[in-house]
This record gives C-alpha cells, structure tokens and sequence, in this order.
C-alpha cells in the first residue's frame, strides 16, 4: 500500500515538469511526510472552453465521492486489481484520472527495536503515480480529494511490503490523463493493461533505503514536515 509519501517539489517547477496551469495551491506547502487526510498536489486534466489543459491542484488524501455520506470511508489506496469495476472508484477511474506527484513513499518493517521506516524512490526527483479524484461541495467550496491506485509489489519496493503505487512513465501521461469518459469494456482493459506495463517499468527502478523513525508519527508537531533529512538514509 502507500500510506505516507514525500512531496517537496515546488509549485513552479510541478508546473514546468508536468506543463500544467497553476491552481489552487494558496495553501498547500511541500512536505516530506504527507499523511493522510493532508492535502497534495495532484495534477489532473479538465476542458475549458472545449480545450483540454492540465492543471495543478491542492487535494485531501483521501477520496470522497460527491454521493458519498459524511464521515463515510475516505479510501486513500485504490487496488488495481479491482478500480475499473469497484463502486467506490468505477466513475472516478472512468473520467476523473489524475496523477499524483511524489518524490517517493514510506513503508515499514517489524523489528524487535519497534517499526522501522523504509524511503523507496526512483533515480529521478519525482514519480508520477497515477490517481484518481473526485469533487464535492461543503458548504459553500468545493472540496477535492483523491487516492493512490495500488499494485503487487514488484523488484525491489517488495523488500519491504507487498503493495506498492501504480506509478507512470512519461510517454503515458496523457493516456492517463485524458478527461474524456472511458466507458467501454475494451477501453478500461486498455487502461488497465497500459497501467501494469507502466508501472513494471518505473518498479524496476525502484530503491529503498532505511530512515530516521522520526517520521514515524506524521502527527507529531515537533517534527518539521519540511525537514529534508526526513529521508536521508541512515545506517542500521
């Protein structure tokens, strides 16, 4: 699963890496242990005056459907393996895709010292791993939330857990992206299919190195979200 990431990258340079319009981002800050419920950005793809443009969005990790009962289940992980026909992301997963930026995500081991955190990354500064949101009013705004899809572990991200983010390769970003409904059988399978290749791919680059148990409690205030030697590795 993913249950807590890392994004430090700032808004300009998102923006230049993805080619994507600002968005609401006012009060959104880069963060080396985002947790959920937290808000990320995300970038999704929409139509304005019948063209399509990306954009950069704040969103709370953790998906919501606009139909959904208040303080019903905010998944944060949606499973390959079921997303095209799951209730909760069947619509979201048919026209609402979005990508979610990070630098790379923490998992943990047992040990007898207590649970030891695990930074796993790619060789470049960001991953993009593929998402879906969905948009809902609260009172008088509009809230965005999303999930991470998930996968089997592959290569070295299933030295440390059996899950694992479905991330993308570049060349697929704007298959994943595009905001036009896919309602067709053959087309989800394409989606799917593209989605296990993509991912396999970016898994095969993936490292892991252990880190401080300072990010251990994503609650504790005297832990600076904005340290970077959150995920510098140590030694064991």
């Amino acid at each position: 699963m993913c249950g807590r990431f890392a994004m430090d990258t700032e808004t300009d340079e998102l923006i230049k890496e993805f080619v994507a319009r600002g968005g609401e981002l006012r009060d959104w800050r880069p963060s080396y242990n985002v947790a959920p419920t937290e808000e990320s950005a995300i970038v999704r793809e929409r139509v304005h005056d019948g063209e399509a443009s990306r954009e950069i969005e704040g969103a709370a990790w953790g998906l919501k459907p606009s139909w959904a009962k208040p303080g019903g289940p905010a998944p944060i992980n949606a499973r390959l393996e079921s997303v095209a026909t799951n209730g909760l992301f069947r619509r979201a997963f048919a026209q609402k895709r979005c990508i979610v930026p990070m630098n790379g995500y923490y998992e943990w081991q047992a040990t007898p010292g207590g649970k030891q955190p695990y930074f796993i990354h790619g060789p470049e500064s960001l991953l993009a791993a593929a998402g879906l949101y969905e948009v809902r009013k609260e009172g008088d705004d509009w809230a965005v939330s999303f999930t991470v899809i998930t996968r089997e572990a592959a290569d070295a991200s299933g030295e440390v857990h059996d899950r694992m983010p479905v991330f993308l390769t570049e060349d697929v970003w704007s298959q994943w992206l595009d905001p036009r409904p896919v309602e067709a059988r053959d087309e989800k399978d394409e989606l799917l299919a593209m989605l296990d290749r993509a991912s396999l791919a970016v898994a095969h680059t993936i490292t892991t190195y252990p880190v401080s148990k300072r990010v251990n409690n994503a609650r504790d205030t005297s832990v600076a979200k904005d340290d970077p030697t959150l995920i510098a590795p140590i030694t064991l």
